[in-house]
């Protein structure tokens, strides 16, 4: 059978997993009647709630005799050691681009990637059903970005639809829409090169993506370079630097058919297969027959920026909502992560029962934290921290540097732009969008975003767009001023009490309501002032003759201010963590006893 292979890459929400979903149903893998849900390729829960693709899916449809395997790709930039892996195993890639929006940093980002590896792209404009689509005007900005990413001239020669994925169809004509998904499968069929394969040499296949599956182990995905893998073959691994890893007899060989893995006898070069069995080979290493000693080349990933540590939930709340709160089950579960997921590193912390993890930003390092406590892991987190690096040449300092695209009402570019440049960002362009908003464009200090994004959606009202992607390390910046405003810090231990919150309200910000558990050193709200403060949230009403117990009941607070996993990580300072457990997420202090706050003090001042 004639094989393709294409990925889909597109910017975080134009509608890559919305236009798989079309694929697959007007190619016939589903019944007419079957009930699907809506972005079937998005299939873990966080992905469902967040909209976004976070792990790379393969799937297959057949168009007319031609077999066409897809591969969804995550937009985030933070997942980009996904998307730089799985380019490596296509022969061309679908871009799509927002109709209105226009080309975004994470299009940038993966199309880079996408013509460094010579592919040759085909342009899909998408949503051009929206009112305020520029079809035609966006189709030139992909050309002018693909001059500015050095395509060469087949690069720069794309064929472009325009399509609604959502009401499914794709045409030549934005101004005559209508019809089926057909001229996207042909255009897929004729302009995407079949695989070169060559099935006279002996197997070899480059390890893409790698998952634990409870019946088979762990499954290995790649692309097969060369000869045919037969089922109850024996294959080595050898890693980068072509060392035998181990030797296994296959158990499984599956192949994608539609949204299923499919046990298959045989698969020959240029095919996208799934193999069982193996026990240490990973990402990046190469399965191959017994008599081949060279390994195939992998991609060098682009390296982690942050680091933050995990260490085990020291408070006194600890074990009440998790099972998993040793520090050997952390650290199992993180090695395990670090695995499969390339972009991550994990080493030993100098804290004790700590392990520093780093990986490519905020997003990702959330995702990873939010889907451990959802495994009933219970966690303490630091603040993140960039990590530096030293010029060989020059020994200086080397911070890394992030390209922000952000679209703000013009009303508010002002503000964004005095925020921005008090991170030590540089303006690089600033233009009208259209619709009475601004696009401006800045190279910032990660240092500086730390904690910026929920700043501002207030400073916008809501209303900005902010996108990131890493541009480069260049020299440190400076120091950055942090969090202006102080802690309320709890004094004691027990369930908060109405009357003495409804005293601390005139102090600033509160973050927990009446009845809820507190400890000595926890973080009950933000400080009006710029220093921290130690308050009693659990001192009851005196009661007296004259004083009575029922004026309680006419206690009225203001709604606590309720912080995201990710709201909190960015919102804590160097001495102070996140208390992550499965039903909550706390704010405390590193140093929990005052006495020892105030020691740790004394000494970082000498």
């Amino acid at each position: 059978m004639k094989i393709r292979n294409i990925a889909i890459i597109a910017h975080v929400d134009h509608g890559k997993t919305t236009l798989v979903d079309a694929l697959l149903r007007q190619s016939g893998v589903f019944r007419e009647n079957q009930k699907v849900d809506e972005r079937v390729m998005d299939s873990n829960d966080l992905e469902r709630e967040r909209g976004i693709t976070i792990l790379s899916k393969c799937t297959s449809v057949t168009w007319q005799d031609v077999r066409i395997n897809i591969v969804d790709t995550p937009g985030h930039a933070d997942f980009g050691g996904e998307v730089e892996r799985i380019l490596s195993m296509v022969d061309g890639v679908v871009l799509l681009v927002d109709a209105a929006e226009g080309p975004m940093p994470q299009t940038k980002f993966v199309t880079g990637k996408a013509l460094k590896l010579g592919l040759k792209p085909i342009v899909v404009v998408n949503k051009a059903d929206r009112p305020d689509a520029r079809a035609y005007e966006v189709q030139d900005e992909v050309f002018d970005l693909f001059s500015a990413l050095e395509a060469n001239e087949h690069q720069l020669d794309f064929p472009t639809l325009f399509a609604s994925a959502k009401q499914g169809w794709a045409c030549e004509d934005p101004d005559r829409p209508g019809g089926d998904l057909s001229p996207l499968f042909d255009l897929i069929v004729k302009h995407v090169p079949p695989p070169a394969a060559d099935t006279e040499k002996p197997f070899s296949m480059l390890v893409t993506t790698l998952e634990s599956d409870p019946y088979l182990g762990r499954i290995l995905t790649g692309r097969i370079e060369t000869g045919i893998l037969r089922q109850n073959d024996t294959i080595k691994a050898l890693n980068r630097d072509g060392e035998l890893i181990e030797r296994i007899r296959i158990t499984k060989l599956l192949s994608f058919q539609g949204l299923e893995r499919i046990p298959v006898e045989e698969a020959q070069a240029g095919d996208i297969v799934a193999v069982a069995g193996m026990q240490e080979a990973s990402v990046a290493d190469t399965l191959c027959a017994p008599e081949v000693t060279e390994p195939l080349p992998s991609l060098p990933i682009d390296p982690p920026t942050i680091s933050v540590t995990f260490a085990i939930n020291s408070s006194p709340l600890a074990g009440r909502d998790g099972d998993k709160v040793q520090s050997r089950v952390i650290r199992e579960r993180l090695l395990r992560e670090a695995e499969g997921n390339v972009a991550i590193r994990v080493s030993e912390s100098s804290e004790r029962d700590a392990f520093d993890v780093a990986g490519r930003g905020e997003l990702q390092l959330g995702v990873l934290i939010e889907t451990m406590r959802r495994e009933g892991f219970e966690l303490s987190i630091s603040r993140p921290r960039v990590l530096f690096r030293t010029d060989p040449q020059t020994g200086q300092r080397l911070e890394p540097i992030e390209e922000v695209v952000v679209d703000v009402d013009d009303e508010f570019s002002g503000v964004v732009v005095e925020k921005m440049a008090g991170r030590k960002a540089e303006m690089t362009d600033m233009r009208p969008s259209g619709g009475g908003k601004t696009r401006i464009t800045f190279l910032a200090p990660s240092r500086g975003l730390v904690g910026y994004h929920g700043e501002f959606l207030t400073d916008t009202r809501g209303t900005g767009i902010m996108n990131r992607v890493f541009h480069s390390y260049a020299p440190y910046k400076g120091p950055i001023p942090g969090r202006r405003s102080g802690v309320l810090i709890s004094t004691g231990q027990g369930k908060a009490v109405a009357y003495a919150l409804w005293n601390l309200e005139e102090r600033g910000v509160l973050f927990i309501e009446p009845g809820e558990e507190v400890y000595q050193g926890m973080i009950i709200g933000e400080h009006s002032r710029g220093n921290d403060l130690e308050v009693n949230p659990l001192r009851a009403k005196q009661l007296t003759n004259i004083r009575a117990a029922g004026k309680d009941d006419a206690i009225l607070l203001s709604p606590p201010r309720r912080m995201s996993l990710e709201q909190a990580i960015a919102y804590i300072d160097d001495d102070e963590l996140v208390e992550v457990t499965p039903n909550t997420v706390r704010l405390r202090k590193r140093l929990l006893d005052p006495h020892e706050r105030k020691k740790a003090m004394r000494a970082r001042q000498d």
